[in-house]
């Protein structure tokens, strides 16, 4: 994926190509990997409202949900798009440390989500536009505290 960036930073305006600094891609390539992720995160999360919306409904479905998701997009962020990133630390103690520096983005991802749920009939006859909404809207923050905070 750098190597893509790198390469599409030939094409930009020659006034924006020193600003396309190796670090930049570096972080740009990331960002990337870890919203891919995300997606795996947000079929995780869909696939669990879904099983859970006729058994406790789409509240408590969807808090659940954010759970089993969350725990998803660590598992493949370890593995994949902080993978140089060693902790001597414990599984346990770094997803427990992803789950709480995410907590910011689970409020604004569950927030948007539960207000979607409320307000809009076609989100509450199709949540995974709610589950979608609520992913994006808390991606940047999580992978900066990710970044920051989980894997340093």
């Amino acid at each position: 994926m750098i190597a893509v960036l790198t390469r599409l930073s030939d094409f930009l305006p020659a006034a924006l190509r020193p600003h396309a600094t190796e670090a930049r891609i570096r972080l740009l390539a990331q960002f990337g990997m870890f919203a891919m992720v995300g997606l795996i995160g947000f079929a995780i999360d869909t696939a669990t409202v879904y099983a859970l919306w006729g058994l406790v409904g789409l509240y408590v479905g969807g808090i659940a949900a954010y759970f089993v998701a969350a725990t998803g997009t660590w598992f493949f962020n370890r593995l994949w798009t902080f993978r140089g990133h060693v902790s001597a630390e414990a599984w346990h103690v770094q997803w427990r440390r992803f789950l709480a520096a995410n907590f910011a983005g689970f409020a604004v991802n569950r927030g948007v989500y539960m207000l979607l749920v409320t307000v809009s009939g076609l989100c509450g006859r199709h949540p995974e536009i709610a589950v979608f909404a609520g992913a994006v809207s808390g991606l940047s923050l999580n992978f900066n505290l990710s970044r920051k905070l989980v894997f340093r």
